[in-house]
């Protein structure tokens, strides 16, 4: 379709660049709006606070599967060739990347996606957070940690539950209005607001623009260019890569995208009052924040996606693998967050009987 638009001044990859950074743009705004982030929707120690951050997570989550499910249904995109739906699944490097990422977010306090809207509020510490997390994912697919990476993928069981599903329509939408019914309960019973939710929308309708944006809108059968949605794990690896050597590499809708959330937040956060600029307070919390930027590169690679990449892009497109990332995601954050507290009541206990 690419060749209908007339923009034959832009290569596809130029166009994808451009769209990145439009859709960037709007999730960086929008996902600041909402305080968008599942790591508060599942350990934020006020519950309150998890109510409508759930909510919030939810409602995206609802209509990025239902507006994927309604393209593939027009026929704009087919996911049957994608990675995501290969018979092949990796459920080693799946496991093991989800929890590793899981862990990751909570020392971070935040996500890829998070943490890419708070550099645009003047948060250095989630810009330096972004930075590692690019090293470390781009050294795990391509550098030195990419023999481990290899090793792990050989552990795959074969399954045809994708191809089946989808060949299903049935099955297909009983599954996507058991989601529907759970996020209209999920928001009736938080207090989240009405302009919250609708913004919660907005920012779920863009995984499927990206999804037909990238795999209908600039194909180009000639000059084709990667199908993909939101995403933050590659992203930043490209990003990163393309920030070095530019005159070797061209931008495509990663870098766009990942560029345009900093933007999109930088320019909320600038007409609010919300832009401020924050760092470390101690070595330990650097220790933290890097050890926790480690663990989500190298989980984000492994587990083939982040809480956004594969926890909405994934599971939109009805991926086995994206759902198993998305469970161990979970399980990761919580089991690191129990830990972290039992550390700080035996810190409490103790400091309470030196007294």
């Amino acid at each position: 379709m690419y060749e209908d638009l007339g923009i034959d001044w832009l290569s596809p990859l130029q166009a994808s660049a451009v769209f990145g950074i439009v859709v960037g743009l709007l999730f960086g705004a929008s996902a600041l709006y909402t305080n968008f982030c599942i790591r508060r929707a599942l350990v934020s120690a006020d519950a309150s606070t998890r109510s409508s951050a759930l909510a919030v997570w939810a409602t995206a989550f609802g209509v990025a599967v239902v507006g994927t499910q309604l393209a593939v249904l027009a026929g704009w995109i087919d996911f049957s060739e994608h990675r995501l739906h290969s018979a092949s699944i990796p459920f080693a490097l799946i496991i093991i990347g989800g929890l590793l990422f899981g862990a990751g977010m909570v020392l971070t306090r935040g996500c890829a996606s998070r943490l890419a809207v708070l550099t645009g509020t003047g948060n250095l510490r989630a810009l330096f957070v972004i930075v590692i997390f690019a090293i470390t994912a781009h050294a795990t697919l391509k550098g030195i940690l990419s023999p481990l990476r290899i090793s792990l993928a050989e552990f795959v069981f074969e399954t045809s539950i994708n191809e089946q599903l989808v060949q299903s329509q049935l099955s297909v939408w009983a599954i996507v209005l058991l989601l529907v019914a759970a996020v209209v309960l999920i928001i009736r019973r938080s207090q989240v607001s009405k302009s919250h939710i609708m913004v919660a929308a907005l920012i779920g309708a863009l995984v499927p623009i990206a999804w037909v944006g990238t795999g209908f809108v600039l194909l180009d059968d000639f000059d084709p260019i990667v199908f993909q949605s939101l995403s933050f794990t590659s992203p930043s690896s490209e990003w990163l890569f393309w920030g070095i050597a530019s005159t070797s590499i061209g931008a495509g809708f990663g870098v766009g995208l990942l560029s345009g959330v900093v933007v999109g937040s930088a320019s909320v956060a600038l007409t609010t009052a919300k832009f401020k600029w924050q760092s470390f307070t101690s070595p330990r919390e650097t220790g933290r924040y890097s050890l926790g930027a480690v663990l989500m590169g190298i989980g984000g690679v492994f587990a083939g996606g982040c809480t956004v990449g594969a926890g909405m892009s994934g599971v939109a497109s009805l991926s086995i693998s994206a759902m198993l990332a998305l469970v161990f995601i979970v399980i990761g954050a919580r089991v690191t967050n129990a830990i972290l507290i039992a550390r700080a009541k035996e810190s409490s206990s103790l400091v309470s009987a030196l007294i």
